[in-house]
């Protein structure tokens, strides 16, 4: 009779409140197959496991680490790898293509302006308009003579406020 009776109240509260129930009745069954989904139907170990094991880090006996602290051992030293002094460069057949391909410098320059907000440079490594406005908002900013051009100075002055030389 008790199970009639809890099946009575479901029925009753479902009566009561179908949308809720229908809803309720959704989140379960969306919540049991994302559960079944991920313990059962997926093939190898998942890339970033919740419960992974751990490796067990090895402590060693009081007794080694302090005969280790009192006499060092000398292990015997690899010897050195002969390092190859010649760097094969590649060959460079058109001087017209490296006259006309972008600037390592310029490209420097365009990203830290752009990356500190002085102005919408983008990276391409050709002085245009836009770079040389940037440059002269840098200049004016930071104090310096304004002359929109990259300078040794400018350049050193970008390597200061980000840290890390622009090359």
């Amino acid at each position: 009779m008790m199970e009639r009776d809890g099946a009575g109240r479901l029925a009753a509260v479902i009566g009561r409140h179908p949308r809720q129930s229908v809803g309720a009745m959704m989140a379960i069954a969306a919540v049991l197959a994302i559960f079944t989904n991920a313990l059962f139907m997926q093939h190898g170990p998942h890339p970033a496991p919740l419960f992974a094991a751990r490796p067990a880090v090895k402590q060693e006996a009081p007794a080694v680490a302090a005969l280790q602290q009192q006499t060092p051992v000398a292990l015997p030293q690899p010897a050195p790898v002969q390092q190859r002094t010649a760097q094969i460069e590649p060959r460079h057949n058109d001087p017209i293509a490296e006259l006309i391909a972008p600037s390592k410098r310029v490209l420097a320059v365009q990203r830290t302006l752009a990356a500190f907000g002085y102005g919408q440079i983008k990276p391409t490594g050709e002085y245009d308009a836009n770079t040389r406005l940037a440059i002269e908002k840098f200049e004016r900013d930071h104090r310096l003579p304004v002359t929109g051009q990259i300078s040794d100075r400018l350049m050193r002055e970008l390597a200061a406020m980000t840290g890390r030389p622009l090359d």
